[in-house]
């Protein structure tokens, strides 16, 4: 009998760049999932709502780049829509950690009163993604901060910068593609804030995307344009995720009877 064929190694094995680099992507998104995407069993699972929400996305992004194809000259437009983009990602769940408790205390304070202590008692969930978030930070932070401060390529280094390099290039490998898809995720799922009433994420959204609005006017104006153009520009995304958001409140409540107040 013929001996069998070792089987080569392809160029996703872990001993390759790729598969090195997709190992590293691939814990990080394990760990993201596992702390920031756990919307427990009070997320409704629609599959129709997904759908839409993900046309609307894809909608969006090609209304945009319609817009500057027609109406913006700046030639550095596709970097600062690309920038911007970025910049959103990263700040959206900073602008959840401070407007996202006045939400949650006035959504809470609009349920019945037998129905306040269970809505707090299912607070956790959503301050420990918070907590998690923060921690990251403060843990990027305290490792690239004081290597950059202290750590010189010039004289002789002792162990402690020689650790302090090692934790950086850590975080620099591992941490910030952990802290891109934390971004992403919390974002998506408002810190896990499902677990205390369904209805919470599309609210959160709503608050989230007119407040990129309105920081989006008073830093840069109105865009260029005809008026059309302009109104489309500024109140078409914030006005078509609040369309899709209360359509995705009211198939809560006609389809799973999921209120408000209940």
């Amino acid at each position: 009998m013929r001996p069998a064929a070792r089987r080569r190694r392809g160029c996703l094995s872990f001993g390759s760049p790729f598969g090195l680099v997709g190992a590293i992507l691939r814990s990080a998104h394990r760990v993201a999932t596992r702390l920031f995407a756990q919307e427990g069993d009070g997320r409704i699972e629609d599959r129709t709502v997904d759908r839409v929400q993900l046309a609307r996305t894809v909608l969006g992004a090609a209304a945009t780049i319609a817009l500057i194809l027609a109406y913006n000259v700046d030639p550095n437009r596709w970097e600062d829509a690309a920038y911007g983009g970025a910049a959103q990602l990263i700040v959206a769940p900073f602008v959840l950690i401070i407007a996202a408790p006045l939400v949650i205390i006035g959504f809470i304070y609009y349920a019945p009163p037998h129905l306040r202590p269970h809505l707090r008692s299912r607070l956790r969930a959503p301050l420990k993604a918070v907590g998690w978030y923060v921690l990251t930070l403060v843990v990027m932070g305290g490792i690239l901060v004081p290597t950059a401060l202290t750590v010189d390529a010039d004289d002789g280094k002792s162990w402690w910068e020689y650790v302090l390099l090692v934790a950086s290039l850590i975080v620099i490998v591992w941490g910030f593609p952990f802290f891109f898809m934390a971004s992403l995720y919390s974002a998506r799922s408002a810190f896990n804030s499902a677990q205390v009433h369904p209805m919470l994420p599309p609210v959160l959204t709503l608050t989230l995307v007119w407040v990129f609005a309105a920081f989006s006017l008073i830093g840069d104006g109105m865009p260029g344009g005809p008026p059309i153009a302009q109104f489309c520009s500024t109140l078409g995304g914030p006005l078509s995720v609040t369309a899709v958001s209360l359509w995705e409140l009211r198939r809560m409540r006609t389809r799973f009877g999921v209120t408000l107040r209940s």
